[in-house]
């Protein structure tokens, strides 16, 4: 059973006594990105992840802001992450955007509680502070790799008097607070739901920085005094922190608290194998909603990287997704982010809509095009159409053009060639003799009409049919030609088999 968790935190005004809240006992988990840029997919990745796994065991997903990093901070990226979720219909129980019972949610705005746990720990010999300036750590690092030691701090601060520390800290150097790893080996076992038992030496850990000459702390302070002031049960995060957590499991032990079970989540991968960056454009998760992939195809997509749902489903619902979830299932390697399932995926997306959601969700692409004005019925008529063919909604507008194009657009010479035949030319004119024979030009009529043209001309299959469509739409292939011609109607159907006539010589 769960123990039961307290929500506490001191806040800016010193004078207060800190709060303490308490919480029952249920799972809680946390999505704590940095607001230094775009939010990429592998953070929505560990964001789906966490909503999932709270969802299906009935917790609590909270959205945590670690600001922390002040060089780095981007003013309006927590904005963005919040509104991204929400696109993805992952809206925290829990955050910045909607309060909560462990607020505030942004670290910038705990600075006193983090403060108060590093003087806690100095209090108890496991942390210092350090003057050291950058340039005394570069020389210190030059000198370990010129040795072929392991680079990391030498611990000249560790154990100084406080008649040498007054001394150091007079100077105005800026003062950073370390952890003080012990000097005797120890063997650290962080027990993984991904990854089974994981061991690590205190050997090989540096004395990490807990607390920034800039007053804000590190990661590993704030993560650790977070989680357990917001009763997180259950940390699931990227692969990378894996060989973070020994040290943070010490922080657990010497503020006497106890730490979260935690899932180390496998990485993402490029096609090649390489690890997914940041830094190209179409990791963000902002590029697939520009594109007009739909939040639930992409939700499905990376559900589906590092997670399987035990057999080879791989169109799943989002509840279905809530009722199969467990961590158990969560691989180890790395997962190849491929394109073009993703491609295929939000095409049987786009297809499954209805008409009228297609119409809604199309709409912003065609508002920002020429076609903006175009009669509403009759888009309607083309989204039915050409929606078999849509990979993402933005290639609506390439699909347009077919229909409110001028007909004097000239053939493509690559396709001149294929009307240049003597069947083609005796189809157009049957074709066109046939028309006079309907008021209007529909799809069954249009098919009727072929019927008797194949019949009377004997050129049938692919010789009619691909220079009929060449002829009626100008493009070598596109949307069931009955559909399009229907929408064209007799008079554009005319005017362009008469143009591919002159065409054809």
């Amino acid at each position: 059973m769960l123990e039961t968790r307290a929500c506490w935190y001191r806040p800016p005004v010193r004078t207060e006594k800190p709060k303490l809240i308490r919480l029952m006992t249920e799972i809680r988990v946390r999505f704590a990105p940095s607001p230094t840029g775009e939010l990429h997919v592998g953070g929505l990745r560990t964001a789906l992840f966490n909503y999932l796994f709270a969802k299906h065991n009935g917790g609590r997903f909270i959205l945590r802001i670690e600001d922390t990093d002040r060089s780095r901070h981007v003013p309006e990226a927590e904005a963005r992450i919040v509104e991204l979720l929400q696109w993805a219909g992952l809206d925290p129980d829990e955050g910045p955007h909607r309060g909560g019972p462990c607020a505030p949610y942004r670290q910038s705005e705990r600075l006193e509680t983090y403060r108060a746990a590093a003087a806690e720990l100095i209090g108890k010999g496991f942390a210092y502070r350090c003057t050291c300036s950058p340039a005394t750590l570069q020389e210190m690092r030059e000198a370990q790799a010129a040795d072929g030691l392991l680079i990391r701090y030498d611990g000249r601060c560790r154990d100084l008097t406080d008649q040498e520390r007054a001394e150091k800290e007079s100077g105005g150097m800026p003062i950073v607070v370390r952890m003080k790893i012990p000097e005797r080996n120890e063997r650290i076992i962080v027990q993984d739901s991904v990854r089974g038992e994981v061991a690590f030496n205190t050997g090989q850990l540096d004395d990490q920085v807990i607390i920034k000459s800039d007053g804000y702390p590190t990661y590993h302070l704030a993560a650790v005094v977070d989680d357990h002031a917001m009763g997180i049960t259950h940390v699931l995060r990227a692969e990378e922190w894996l060989s973070s957590t020994p040290k943070h499991l010490l922080l657990y032990r010497w503020l006497g608290w106890q730490p979260p079970q935690y899932a180390h989540l496998p990485l993402l991968l490029n096609t090649d194998r390489s690890k997914m960056s940041k830094r190209k454009g179409d990791t963000s998760v902002e590029y697939y909603r520009e594109q007009g992939y739909l939040p639930d195809a992409l939700v499905n997509f990376i559900a589906l990287l590092g997670w399987s749902p035990g057999n080879d489903q791989e169109l799943i619902s989002r509840s279905e997704l809530v009722q199969k979830f467990s961590v158990d299932r969560v691989g180890k390697t790395g997962s190849v982010f491929d394109r073009d399932k993703l491609d295929w995926m939000n095409q049987q997306y786009i297809k499954a809509l209805s008409v009228e959601e297609l119409f809604s969700l199309v709409k912003p692409f065609v508002d920002a095009s020429d076609y903006a004005t175009e009669d509403q019925n009759i888009l309607r008529k083309i989204y039915a159409v050409v929606q078999p063919k849509l990979v993402k909604l933005s290639e609506i507008t390439d699909h347009l053009p077919l229909f409110f194009r001028s007909d004097d657009v000239p053939i493509e010479s690559t396709a001149l060639g294929k009307i240049k035949t003597v069947d083609a030319r005796k189809a157009f004119v049957e074709f066109r003799e046939r028309l006079h024979t309907v008021d209007e030009l529909d799809a069954p009529s249009f098919k009727e009409i072929m019927r008797e043209v194949a019949k009377s001309t004997g050129v049938k299959g692919k010789s009619l049919w691909e220079p009929m469509r060449i002829a009626l739409t100008l493009e070598t292939e596109g949307p069931e030609l009955a559909a399009v011609v229907e929408i064209l109607g007799k008079e554009k159907a005319r005017v362009r088999i008469d143009l591919a006539l002159a065409a054809s010589g």
